[in-house]
């Protein structure tokens, strides 16, 4: 049994991988058709009509994949496994090259989703059928679906540790003891795979194990700023969104996929016109937040902050097939990065917003998705700067407890809409689980 488990986590590591690496490269070649060219510099030379066509007629075929195949969706991992373990629930092959081409649509119109949802995805799909081809017990199911999702996440991210943080906080806790090893070397052989073919996220700016007293009181003041951040995106997602999906189309439900396509498609048409940095998965936005040399205009700043919350909330909505991991990254690497600028500007603080970009990325995305230790692992994988790493391990902390004062944040969220169609899995918030989920 433990030569099987071995040899079933190195393949699910390779395989997932090299899946993962063919869905990156599916949505740059996606995105360079769509927009013909590189987005940012053509963007503005394309018709109007088509920058909100395009969002709007990918969504369309998305929803109507997810129509075909209910398993496209995004589902938190925990409740996929436990579907599969209680046979209310196949991940057929089809279904694996199904849910890379609507995330891969989703990811390339411009749609605010990240790629660590289905990737995560993707890796639990590998080893499903690991587990089938070896005739693993059936109680290790959800073992194996860990050790998939941290394959996933290590190679998108390109960050070993941070997949296998992500694994034991989704869904292998009950097994760090007795199978943590397997997921450690699918993790490490998935990163190896893509390591070479894709980049990761670097903080340039690294200052190691010197830690800078200076930025003490900043972050202090930082906690009720980037709450306030978080409240706003609750408020809009689980207030506003929740309001519109379950009480103004109650009458209407049979239509209810097509309405939020519809605004889908309008919301990101509009960011693709006004603001293209705004849209996508916001890779791009982070790295370029977290490494920048030159200062940025804080009304860019909180115009992107204001239309990549818009914009992610509805996708949600409107059934993109992406992860929620790099949109909230980037949410608080621009909430960050504004929050320095305004010391600068008019405090005469002195901080640097790269420093609080990478502070901010890593706490939205771990309050919002419930992943305090993926947050604190990711900001010490990428940045491996102190100064960064305690003030991320106390804000995510504190600022989820100041955020629990009036919202609810669970990793799965359940409308009446959902409970209406009594779908066999609940839809998946999102944010909560990176696997779309939560």
């Amino acid at each position: 049994m433990v030569a099987k488990l071995l040899i079933a986590s190195i393949l699910t590591g390779l395989i997932s991988g090299l899946f993962i690496v063919f869905y990156s490269f599916l949505i740059d070649f996606f995105t360079y058709l769509f927009f013909m060219g590189n987005p940012f510099k053509t963007i503005p030379t394309l018709p109007v009509w088509y920058l909100y066509l395009l969002p709007t007629t990918a969504i369309f075929i998305v929803n109507y994949i997810v129509s075909k195949d209910s398993n496209v969706k995004e589902y938190g991992l925990n409740e996929v496994a436990d579907s599969i373990v209680e046979n209310r629930m196949t991940l057929a092959l089809k279904t694996l090259f199904l849910k890379i081409f609507a995330s891969a649509l989703s990811l390339s119109t411009g749609f605010t989703v990240g790629t660590e949802g289905p990737s995560a995805s993707i890796g639990a799909m590998v080893s499903y059928h690991i587990h089938k081809w070896f005739k693993l017990p059936s109680m290790l199911v959800k073992m194996m679906i860990s050790i998939g999702a941290s394959a996933g996440i290590a190679a998108i991210f390109v960050t070993p540790v941070t997949g296998i943080a992500f694994a034991i906080e989704i869904i292998a806790y009950q097994f760090i003891k007795q199978y943590i090893g397997y997921v450690i070397l699918a993790s490490f052989v998935s990163f190896s795979v893509g390591i070479y073919f894709l980049d990761p996220i670097v903080f340039l700016h690294s200052q190691g194990r010197d830690f800078n007293f200076h930025l003490i009181v900043a972050n202090i003041f930082f906690l009720p700023y980037i709450t306030s951040f978080v409240y706003l995106y609750l408020f809009l997602k689980k207030r506003v969104l929740v309001f519109i999906d379950v009480e103004l189309i109650k009458n209407f439900s049979k239509y209810r996929n097509h309405f939020f396509a519809l605004i889908g498609g309008s919301v990101i048409g509009t960011i693709l016109v006004v603001e293209p940095q705004a849209a996508f998965s916001g890779h791009m936005l982070v790295l370029s937040l977290i490494n920048s040399d030159t200062a940025i205009p804080l009304g860019i700043i909180f115009t992107i902050l204001l239309l990549r919350i818009i914009g992610t909330t509805v996708a949600i909505y409107a059934n993109a097939v992406g992860g929620i991991f790099l949109p909230l990254m980037s949410i608080g690497a621009l909430v960050g990065y504004g929050y320095a600028e305004l010391l600068i500007t008019y405090l005469n603080y002195m901080v640097e917003p790269f420093y609080f970009a990478a502070v901010g990325a890593a706490v939205f995305m771990g309050v919002v998705m419930k992943l305090p230790l993926t947050a604190v692992v990711l900001a010490l994988e990428t940045t491996f700067d102190y100064n960064v790493v305690i003030a991320t391990g106390v804000s995510v902390v504190l600022v989820e407890y100041f955020s629990q004062l009036y919202f609810t944040i669970q990793r799965r969220n359940v409308t009446k809409a959902d409970k209406v169609q009594k779908v066999p899995i609940p839809e998946d918030n999102k944010e909560e689980t990176p696997t779309p989920s939560s």
